[in-house]
């Protein structure tokens, strides 16, 4: 260990109905507040619609809806981390982030088959921080190859119609 961080993970922590969830730093780009979402007709349910980011049209999932769980009410707290997967730019809705941690590789456990209602198949691990239990979200999971296709595709149009 050169840095003496290599057998660390640095991630972002978020509150997501009463759970504690963290996602790779390295593929945040950043965190706003949920404001001014412009719906898109015909978009499946868990897409909350697009939002313009200094002049860049990135669709915004529900998170909550896409695990499954009940939808996100927008309040104050509410956040928007903006991800990039794959060559991908979206936006994930949550209840509120917290923090950025450090963990250790080790401290990282797999899943289970289901963690607070969701199911493994969204998730990288899970890991226990002191008394808190934190859910590792795999966002190359949670946005497959197509829906990232189809999301950016949405995003175009809108932007395709707001140019002319």
């Amino acid at each position: 260990m050169a840095d003496g961080h290599e057998g660390e993970l640095q991630l972002v922590v978020f509150r997501l109905k009463e759970q504690t969830y963290g996602v790779d730093i390295g593929h945040v780009m950043e965190i706003i507040r949920a404001a001014d979402i412009t719906a898109i007709p015909g978009a499946p349910s868990f897409v909350e619609g697009v939002i313009n980011l200094r002049g860049r049209v990135i669709p915004v999932i529900d998170l909550a809806r896409r695990l499954g769980l009940a939808p996100t009410a927008v309040a104050d707290h509410t956040r928007i981390v903006i991800v990039e997967v794959g060559g991908a730019t979206a936006g994930m809705m949550v209840d509120g982030v917290s923090e950025v941690l450090r963990l250790s590789r080790e401290s990282i456990q797999p899943p289970p088959a289901m963690v607070a209602g969701v199911s493994a198949a969204y998730l990288q691990g899970i890991a226990l921080v002191g008394e808190r239990l934190i859910i590792l979200l795999d966002t190359t999971r949670v946005f497959r190859r197509e829906e990232k296709e189809a999301l950016q595709e949405l995003a175009g149009q809108v932007e395709n119609k707001a140019a002319s």
